[in-house]
């Protein structure tokens, strides 16, 4: 679904214009195109191949979807695949995972996102807001997407962040269960959503402000440095998040260990009190006709008492060493 097409020139905005007429304003010196697509289809995508003369691998890699983050350089042209991490508000403990693909050549600028709820109008106002940094052309655009796609990381992580705080306040607040690791092993598994958009695209994003730069960048390689540096601390983030779920579980199953080892202790206290009871009973049931106690006319009572007197000093000493 085409999104806006619109025509820049000298950093201003031309016009909204329709795809049959993209070709005559390339043709225009100092102007290119800005084109959006959402969930473009199979077609959409040729009649931009076609018109942007795009490279074939690059549009498969489009047409199929869910690829890995990467930068890569056809010719005078790039093409960027950056994922889009989102919360799901339908699954508090899921996170919805699009994807933009970008197309950059020197006059024109393509992008097409998939699965994400979220546009980058936004972007596009931004821009326009800043014609000194428009003039740059599709260099300073591609910069200005790549921007605002890892600044809508940091809210979740953020969120990520304060669930991890309340799963460590319940380790110690409630009793240690199963429920505890399910919810670490789901927020482990939404920060690793996270830690596969950003790692890549880290190693990515380096190649456009260091080294040999592309000539599309060659005029915004301070604002990449800008991108690289936030997918720095970003990543830098992530990671102490995974050292903390991997220490909290530990934690967790060592408060489910010490659980059991009390209830052990418990189970044999009272065994222990029992095992009293048993013995007694078992010498005084052999019934034998000489057991003096058999003969004598208070040795029942003083039985009962005598079993009472010695479990209860053995419920003693177990409640003293803290067993019961």
């Amino acid at each position: 679904m085409l999104i806006n097409c619109v025509a820049y020139e000298d950093g201003a905005k031309l016009a909204d214009i329709a795809t049959d007429q993209i070709g005559h304003y390339l043709a225009r010196p100092g102007c290119f195109v800005w084109v959006a697509l959402a969930d473009a289809t199979p077609a959409e995508l040729e009649v931009m191949q076609q018109v942007f003369d795009l490279h074939e691998l690059a549009v498969e890699d489009a047409r199929n979807g869910h690829q890995r983050p990467k930068i890569e350089e056809y010719g005078q042209s790039l093409f960027a695949v950056l994922h889009l991490v989102e919360a799901d508000p339908a699954q508090p403990d899921d996170v919805n995972l699009g994807e933009i693909d970008i197309f950059v050549g020197p006059n024109y600028i393509l992008s097409v996102r998939n699965r994400s709820r979220q546009g980058f109008l936004g972007v596009r106002k931004r821009c326009e807001h800043e014609p000194e940094l428009l003039k740059h052309g599709s260099g300073f655009v591609l910069y200005a997407l790549m921007d605002a796609v890892v600044d809508r990381y940091f809210p979740v992580i953020e969120t990520l962040e304060a669930e991890l705080e309340d799963a460590e306040h319940q380790i110690f607040t409630q009793r240690a269960a199963r429920d505890s690791i399910k919810r670490l092993y789901r927020l482990k598994q939404r920060v690793m959503v996270l830690k596969h958009a950003v790692a890549p695209l880290l190693e990515a994003a380096a190649k456009l402000h260091g080294g040999r730069v592309p000539q599309i960048c060659s005029g915004s390689q301070h604002y990449f440095r800008d991108v690289n540096d936030h997918l720095v601390r970003i990543n830098g983030l992530i990671e102490s998040m995974r050292d903390t779920i991997a220490t909290a579980m530990q934690v967790n199953l060592s408060m489910v260990a010490i659980e059991d080892n009390e209830v052990n202790k418990r189970l044999a206290a009272w065994a222990a009190i029992f095992a009293i009871c048993t013995a007694f009973v078992g010498v005084w049931g052999m019934n034998f006709e000489f057991m003096p106690e058999l003969k004598w006319r208070y040795g029942y009572p003083v039985a009962l008492v005598l079993i009472g007197v010695v479990c209860a000093y053995v419920y003693w000493r177990f409640r003293r060493a803290k067993w019961l």
